[in-house]
């Protein structure tokens, strides 16, 4: 915990700094949510294609997630949230005509979540 998903159009590889946001996420998560830093981990996912409305062109994607235990006040959730988004405008720099769609999630993990740690 926390568990967090990063979806990001493909054609973002090179325009986002993706070590350096999960660095930098991972540090507010700390400090705004309590987490530990070992506990911090991120997850990126490229998506092939992404169609914004009725367009396939001229458009990125970004939506990160991040699952916490329960607890958290929803005022905690949504500051998570909002700096999730800052460091999105910081890391991420699409290139060219492209319009970035930014969004983020705080959310609480299921109940049955469970984990494990093996070297």
């Amino acid at each position: 915990m926390p568990q967090i998903t990063v979806d990001y159009s493909a054609e973002l590889a090179d325009a986002f700094d993706r070590p350096g946001f999960a660095r930098a996420l991972h540090e507010a998560t700390v400090e705004i949510a309590g987490a530990r830093p070992p506990a911090c981990k991120t997850l990126f996912r490229p998506a092939g294609q992404t169609v914004v409305g009725p367009d396939s062109d001229g458009h990125a994607v970004v939506h990160v997630r991040i699952g916490l235990l329960a607890g958290r006040t929803p005022e905690t959730k949504a500051e998570l949230t909002e700096a999730a988004l800052e460091l999105l405008r910081r890391y991420v720099k699409p290139g060219g005509e492209a319009m970035l769609h930014a969004s983020a999630e705080v959310s609480d993990l299921d109940p049955s979540y469970r984990k494990f740690e093996r070297e």
